[in-house]
């Protein structure tokens, strides 16, 4: 009787640590999520694309942002300017070099509230290169589905400069930096 005791104690003190924390699943096979990028083409225009292939995951506890993380891992062949000829040039090595380096992941290392927003600190890896990165995201809004699911969802966006990542390609001083716009809805896992 005492051990059945304990482990009820036990069970429920555990459980009062993740009070409010949840674990999602980002939707990536709904299309409720998307990795985009611009960057501007020798200072003239915006060249604009997406990753088509990703997944990822992440916890948040918006009574202890601290506790939250993310994780993302994008497919690099996946890219898609909606341009043949230029997509073949940008998966060549002369930019991601998709045959080498499949894949290009994020995982945060610290998310603090910021106001409104959350600042999210981690480490990006592309082309084998990995670096620290910080940048703001908001929450758009969080609820029950028509399916019977829970969703949150968030958006950010960070800049980061191709040469930090072994980029040999230049296209001019007006283009050395890749905005990436985030846009991350999750499903709570059960």
């Amino acid at each position: 009787m005492k051990l059945n005791l304990w482990l009820v104690a036990g069970s429920l003190l555990l459980s009062t640590f993740n009070v409010g924390a949840a674990d999602y699943k980002i939707d990536t096979k709904g299309g409720h999520a998307s990795v985009n990028l611009k960057v501007k083409h020798l200072g003239y225009s915006w060249l604009t694309g997406r990753f088509n292939d990703f997944s990822g995951h992440f916890s948040y506890d918006k009574d202890n942002v601290s506790a939250s993380k993310i994780s993302v891992t994008v497919e690099t062949d996946s890219f898609d300017t909606n341009h043949g000829i230029r997509d073949k040039h940008i998966k060549s090595k002369d930019f991601l070099r998709v045959k080498k380096y499949s894949e290009a992941k994020f995982v945060s290392t610290k998310i603090t509230q910021n106001g409104e927003k959350l600042k999210i600190e981690g480490k990006i890896t592309i082309r084998d290169v990995t670096k620290d990165v910080s940048f703001d995201a908001i929450k758009i809004g969080e609820g029950k589905d028509p399916w019977g699911g829970y969703r949150v969802g968030f958006s950010g966006s960070l800049a980061i400069t191709m040469a930090d990542f072994g980029v040999p390609t230049s296209l001019g001083p007006d283009s050395t930096q890749v905005f990436l716009d985030l846009h991350i809805e999750g499903v709570r896992k059960k």
